[in-house]
């Protein structure tokens, strides 16, 4: 409707025709949905090409947020990891400290 194509709502709705479903239209899907004209056919694969770009976009916008956040992750557990060591070797040392006495 925002494309001024109001005129092919019905159709798109009997056809059950959701999201997901219009991503994986072409020209001919259109067509044979009842969609005859070629400059209408052609501004909803523009606005559907424009969708998909921005769709990969945003998941590789969330596949980067979820390596950084992997990264941070690993990072922070061999900080632990490297503490812990230390602690141990403190006290190991302490340990042997006293023995020795």
């Amino acid at each position: 409707m925002s494309l001024n194509l109001e005129q092919y709502v019905s159709e798109f709705s009997a056809q059950n025709i959701n999201g997901e479903h219009l991503l994986q239209l072409d020209g001919s899907k259109l067509k044979a949905l009842g969609m005859t004209s070629s400059q209408d056919r052609a501004i909803i694969k523009k606005k559907l090409k424009e969708m998909k770009a921005s769709l990969e976009k945003a998941r590789k916008a969330q596949e980067k947020m979820e390596k950084q956040r992997e990264k941070l992750r690993k990072k922070e557990q061999e900080q632990l990891q490297r503490k812990s060591k230390k602690t141990e070797k403190s006290s190991s040392d302490a340990i042997e400290g006293t023995n020795e006495q």
